[in-house]
């Protein structure tokens, strides 16, 4: 049977330049700063709660700003598929230093076992453990070890199998029997996949100088660390379309930059992240719908100065169409009314009238439009209101209502319910 030999290659560690990043308070200026320092923030933060959730430690969060710096500055090096499946599993091993391998923290890594294993699969040796008996071994201790009380003690090694006659690399206990089969389907699975067409074996060797390399670096979270690569080369890549593809907004990567670490290291004194979101949302709202609001105010001031029309302090406009005589309604009462909604234009969004059927509905739990319009109707009455958009949705979309839409609603009040 043909031995499989390791291939040696020495490389050069991977070692981070040591920056350290603090938050702070930042000068946002105007919109634009604004809008960078939020989108920075609000996916800082969401990074905290979930990528960072078991580890937002000083030295994690160097490492992805160091990343993002590099995808922006476009200081990535750019590999091979196989190179790049090489450099990620070595880093990924590397990591699994301080976790345990496979995340388990009962077994430790060997790396000169993993690497043997992972050489033995790309070259299908089956001196030591075959590929299946390998897959089936890792499986199996791993649904014991999640099963165990004692993980350590989960499971068996397997000396039966790879006792005396191992002619490549002894494997004495249950941990190297772990590493070598983990190491192994790995190596197998690469070899099926990634290295199927590789038939000069240049691709092999890429595979393995790359493992190595990640096995020597010094990256303590592999996967945060090409996220922040990827998003700062997203972030280049789409600079010359405008701030979230908005024209009329332009990168600035520094703010941008400070808003992820403040996100990161939970900074909440500028912005927090909700709001950031919330702020986001509102200022592309007003970009892409600004005219909607602007004709809405305009078409408030002239309705205003029509004979008939009613504006209270709150801004609200109403006509009465027909004054009923019964009791009017409190904020907190339940009323059965019909009613017809349209934008200023005519478009209809949304009439009871239309489907033939009244609707119920408690004052308290609509827009302030209608809570305080319908407390002004005694039942009977039929109003028209006109509802600014900030008594309406504002910058929220509802439904086929653009955000920042001044309402126009005729109401007819059918009774209270208790």
């Amino acid at each position: 049977m043909k031995k499989a030999s390791i291939l040696v290659v020495a490389a050069m560690a991977m070692i981070s330049c040591g920056n350290t990043y603090e938050a702070k308070t930042v000068a946002l200026n105007n919109q634009n700063d604004s809008m960078n320092y939020a989108l920075g923030l609000v996916n800082g933060s969401q990074m905290k709660m979930y990528q960072l959730r078991n580890d937002s430690s000083k030295e994690t969060v160097n490492e992805f700003i160091d990343a993002l710096q590099r995808g922006y500055d476009g200081k990535i090096e750019e590999l091979s598929e196989a190179a790049g499946v090489g450099r990620n599993i070595g880093q990924a091993i590397k990591s699994s230093e301080s976790t345990g391998l496979a995340d388990n923290e009962a077994w430790t890594l060997n790396e000169k076992v993993f690497f043997q294993g992972l050489v033995n699969g790309l070259n299908h040796d089956t001196v030591v453990m075959k590929g299946d008996e390998a897959r089936d071994y890792f499986q199996s201790q791993y649904q014991a070890s999640r099963t165990a009380t004692d993980g350590a003690k989960a499971g068996k090694a397997i000396k039966a199998k790879c006792g005396k006659a191992v002619k490549v690399i002894a494997l004495n206990n249950q941990n190297d029997s772990l590493n070598y089969a983990f190491g192994y389907l790995n190596g197998d699975e690469v070899a099926r996949y990634i290295l199927a067409t590789d038939t000069t074996g240049e691709q092999k060797k890429e595979f393995i100088e790359n493992v190595n390399k990640g096995l020597k670096s010094h990256v303590k979270n592999p996967q945060l660390v090409n996220m922040g690569e990827q998003i700062g080369k997203n972030i280049k890549e789409q600079e010359a379309g405008g701030l979230i593809g908005e024209p009329s907004l332009s990168t600035d990567f520094a703010l941008i930059k400070q808003g992820f670490i403040n996100g990161l290291l939970g900074y909440t004194e500028q912005m927090t992240g909700e709001e950031a979101g919330e702020y986001i949302q509102n200022t592309m709202n007003t970009i892409k719908y600004g005219t909607v609001k602007e004709e809405g105010e305009k078409f408030l001031v002239e309705n205003g100065l029509r004979e008939g029309v009613i504006t209270t302090e709150s801004g609200l406009q109403y006509e009465v169409i027909k004054m009923g005589k019964g009791k009017k309604p409190s904020a907190t009462d339940r009323v059965k009314v019909h009613y017809h909604g349209t934008l200023i234009d005519g478009t209809v969004f949304d009439s009871s009238v239309e489907r033939g059927e009244p609707i119920t509905f408690s004052l308290n739990q609509v827009i302030k439009g209608w809570t305080e319009g319908v407390q002004l109707m005694p039942v009977g009455s039929k109003f028209r209101f006109y509802i600014p958009q900030e008594l309406g949705y504002g910058a929220q979309q509802a439904g086929n209502i653009p955000p920042y839409s001044t309402l126009i609603f005729d109401v007819e009040l059918l009774e209270i319910e208790k």
